[in-house]
């Protein structure tokens, strides 16, 4: 291995000490916004009926551990927003190649996939209701409209800006539409790819939650609104956190992605 230069190893000790300075901050702001809130809870600044306390959803969150039911409400949640990130996934990236294919079929669809995708997507879970039932499929489809419109409009613009000289070498070379596809357009495309996929998970946990505020008896989403119709605050503030805690999971588990497939290339 190489013996790093004096300034190189400075450098590397300033980056290394500035990021232990960051995590540093961010868990002191986590703690003293907890520590507040159970003051102002225990001291009456607050009603803690209605805001509740780190205390009393501490207290919650084991006795619901250890009955299991927090964690079957987690894992039903969880299962319905994977399965949408990935239907997500799979149609935003196969309908933008589409589009990206055929001049004439993207310009025509251009103004629906806006209007789409500007529509209040909660305004449609009623609908999806009535059309598809009270079911397990209307949470996951909702999930999906959240999230699929804007992704196949940045992930068509994205493949519409790979360079142009590429793909032209490419089929100078006598390369058909298929090897500009996997030779060009997708290892070019990586970094939006992944980048939509970040705020793609984000949406359909999102829109996991709207369709199991209407169409669900089991999930977090259900437990918020069960909890907020029976006046139990702390259920509704300790299903909040854990949706926090979840998305942040889901996001970093592609932050890791992100970094594996840059290595690859």
């Amino acid at each position: 291995m190489e013996k790093l230069s004096a300034a190189q190893a400075k450098f590397l000790l300033k980056e290394k000490r500035h990021k232990q300075k960051v995590f540093f901050l961010r868990i002191l702001i986590l703690i003293l916004f907890i520590a507040v809130w159970e003051a102002a809870a225990r001291g009456g600044l607050i009603n803690d009926f209605i805001f509740s306390s780190p205390s009393r959803i501490g207290s919650l969150f084991l006795t619901m551990a250890k009955d299991g039911s927090i964690f079957y409400h987690i894992g039903v949640t969880l299962m319905e927003t994977v399965a949408s990130f990935l239907l997500v996934t799979v149609l935003g990236l196969l309908l933008a190649i589409l589009l990206w294919s055929n001049k004439g079929i993207s310009e025509t669809l251009e103004p629906y996939l806006v209007v789409l995708n500007s529509l209040p997507k909660s305004a449609l879970a009623p609908v999806l209701i009535v059309w598809l039932g009270n079911n397990l499929k209307t949470i996951i489809v909702v999930g999906i409209i959240i999230a699929v419109f804007g992704s196949i409009i940045t992930l068509t613009t994205g493949f519409l800006g790979v360079d142009q000289d590429k793909i032209k070498l490419i089929y100078t070379l006598g390369g058909k539409k298929k090897d500009v596809l996997s030779k060009v357009l997708v290892p070019s495309s990586i970094p939006i790819i992944i980048s939509t996929m970040k705020v793609n998970i984000g949406l359909c946990l999102v829109g996991i939650i709207i369709g199991e505020f209407l169409a669900a008896n089991k999930g977090l989403g259900y437990l918020i609104i069960y909890g907020s119709q029976v006046f139990k605050m702390d259920l509704v503030m300790l299903s909040i956190i854990v949706l926090c805690v979840l998305s942040a999971i889901l996001y970093y588990f592609i932050t890791m992605l992100e970094k594996k497939v840059k290595k690859k290339f």
